[in-house]
């Protein structure tokens, strides 16, 4: 059993993950009563959302840089700070510019909160626990991409769209007291001096990646202008691996992928974190566009896929202890991609039992996969690689989560001309089509797990 302190300090970080990821979408859904208040258009409420993402994606790389040289406590306290005091600048925003320059704020404390946070969890918890305290940590990821529709629509509906921001607050201020008491203070081996080169090269390829990302997203595609960022994205990624291999103190340290089961996790598993990201983007859009249904009911339909997350919670370290994380990668993944083409099945005159079921289903895969991934991929990594393996970590997931959306949206309007040419053009008939893509997509995550060692994460099981 985790001890009571490990436990406290793992369900702390878990508390400020769900603040920075409710933040990175929740807004969407207020985005027309923003837009109203402030007496902007909807598009221009979405240059807030992206530059809220873009800064926290950007800056991670960062992190753990200023880690070592400020250290874990410093950090976390300050990233907290920040990120609740932007949070009340940004429910006291009367322009739109406002609002953007304290959204940047935000992104600035949610870099720094989130991989610091798990290091700090890292760093506490013995080996023999760190199944269970990744599982803490993966709640957040699961939860508030499934909440944040749901609760934006009736903090809207019911109050106003500051209360998007000031729920931050109270959640902000306890937050930091407890992290006052529980991070340890403890001295850092002084990190070498700062990689500048790296540090431009692999923000701009983060922010080229983002800004694409946003841009396949966004309802009015230039497929000319998309390209050229595709182009100069790809050319910076390779420029800064290029860099990040070659200099002797690099800003994200790549070696680490030779670690087996490092590299299992951010390859596969990067390719399941874009997937299952998708699949609340799509949901309430099918929904609401293709069945017709009210945003709230919407909204509270989506919240089984997170009913499922709870549901098969506490079965998650039994599961990986029982039978390994190899097996149980292939079942999650496999399910996942399952749930995904169930999901283009069903239909507005679907019974709404079943469509429960497959929701509750789909929430179940993504639940354990992410579990498994999450704590995989720290399952052979010494404690002197603990930081910049967390670092590289964060800035993967990062990028793969900005892509669930695009990667959905992407799919959605690809499945209209495919709709016509399988006589599918219903108005669903697109959203089967996209569901259909990211089941697909899934299955290489699902060959990847069946490629994985046996033996895979056999150290953490060992020593539990």
């Amino acid at each position: 059993m985790m001890e009571r302190r490990q436990r406290s300090i793992a369900l702390l970080v878990a508390g400020t993950f769900f603040m920075e990821n409710l933040d990175g979408t929740i807004v969407s859904t207020a985005a027309p009563s923003m837009a109203r208040s402030l007496g902007v258009t909807s598009a221009d409420i979405g240059v807030t959302i992206t530059a809220y993402l873009l800064t926290l994606a950007v800056l991670i790389p960062l992190s753990g840089w200023i880690t070592q040289r400020l250290g874990v406590r410093r950090v976390f306290l300050s990233a907290i700070a920040v990120f609740t005091l932007a949070s009340v600048l940004c429910a006291l925003s009367t322009n739109v510019v406002e609002l953007t320059a304290f959204r940047v704020l935000q992104g600035i404390g949610g870099a720094m909160m989130v991989p610091v946070g798990r290091l700090a969890v890292l760093r506490s918890t013995a080996k023999a626990d760190v199944i269970r305290a990744i599982a803490l940590l993966t709640w957040p990821a699961l939860a508030a991409p499934v909440i944040a529709p749901l609760l934006g629509g009736l903090f809207t509906a019911y109050l106003t769209w500051h209360w998007i921001f000031l729920v931050n607050v109270p959640l902000g201020v306890v937050a930091f007291v407890v992290a006052l008491r529980l991070i340890p203070q403890r001295a850092e081996q002084p990190p070498p001096g700062l990689d500048w080169a790296g540090l431009a090269l692999t923000c701009l390829a983060v922010a080229a990646l983002v800004v694409l990302a946003d841009m396949l997203a966004s309802a009015d595609v230039v497929p000319a202008a998309s390209a050229a960022v595709a182009v100069v994205a790809i050319v910076l990624v390779v420029a800064s691996v290029v860099h990040l291999r070659r200099t002797a103190h690099p800003l994200l340290e790549l070696t680490i992928l030779r670690v087996p089961t490092f590299l299992v996790s951010h390859r596969g598993g990067a390719v399941f974190r874009v997937t299952v990201n998708a699949v609340p983007f799509l949901l309430p859009l099918m929904f609401q566009d293709a069945f017709g249904w009210s945003p709230v009911k919407a909204g509270a339909m989506v919240l089984f896929v997170f009913v499922g997350n709870l549901a098969i919670k506490p079965a998650t370290t039994p599961l990986l202890m029982r039978f390994g994380f190899r097996p149980v990668m292939v079942a999650a993944t496999a399910g996942a991609a399952l749930s995904m083409a169930l999901e283009g099945l069903l239909r507005s005159d679907t019974s709404l039992v079943l469509v429960i079921l497959v929701l509750t289903f789909g929430g179940m895969a993504r639940s354990v996969g992410f579990t498994a991934y999450n704590t995989i991929a720290f399952a052979d990594v010494e404690e002197p690689q603990l930081p910049g393996a967390n670092t590289l970590s964060s800035t993967v997931q990062q990028v793969a989560i900005g892509f669930g959306v695009a990667v959905g949206a992407v799919a959605l309007r690809a499945g209209d001309p495919i709709a016509g040419w399988t006589h599918l053009a219903e108005p669903d008939g697109a959203y089967r089509i996209a569901f259909f893509v990211i089941a697909a997509l899934t299955l290489f995550p699902v060959v990847e797990a069946l490629r994985a060692d046996r033996n895979s994460g056999d150290a953490l099981r060992a020593r539990a």
